[in-house]
């Protein structure tokens, strides 16, 4: 990990809750910790990723964890139901995401899924 990626999991440590919500699709917001993680490392676009994948779990799902593992230049993006049971996958050709590997997790609050670290779960 370089100086700025170690730089980022270190920001990220102190998100342990969220204040804000921020709407990123009819369906999806993201946490404090989130929003900072896209901002910082250029990455709504796994936010948006994330968030396409999540309308055909409503009713099905309500916890999904989202990993990211990074293999430059390539990516692959794993949800599974936390249990380890795949729910879906894709493969991103070329990122320059500054993190190896990354975990997100996704909840159903009823009305929205909400997209956040581990550490605001």
């Amino acid at each position: 990990m370089n100086k700025n990626a170690s730089q980022l999991v270190n920001e990220l440590a102190q998100f342990t809750g969220t204040q804000h919500y921020y709407q990123i699709s009819p369906y999806a917001m993201l946490t404090d910790g989130t929003k900072h993680l896209a901002h910082e490392a250029g990455a709504y676009w796994l936010m948006d990723a994330i968030a396409s994948y999540l309308p055909q779990f409503n009713g099905r799902e309500e916890f999904i964890v989202a990993k990211l593992s990074v293999d430059y230049p390539e990516a692959r993006l794993v949800l599974d139901n936390g249990n380890g049971r795949l729910l879906d996958r894709q493969y991103f050709e070329y990122t320059n995401f500054p993190i190896s590997n990354l975990q997100l997790y996704a909840c159903w609050g009823g009305e929205y899924w909400v997209i956040m670290l581990t550490s605001e779960y």
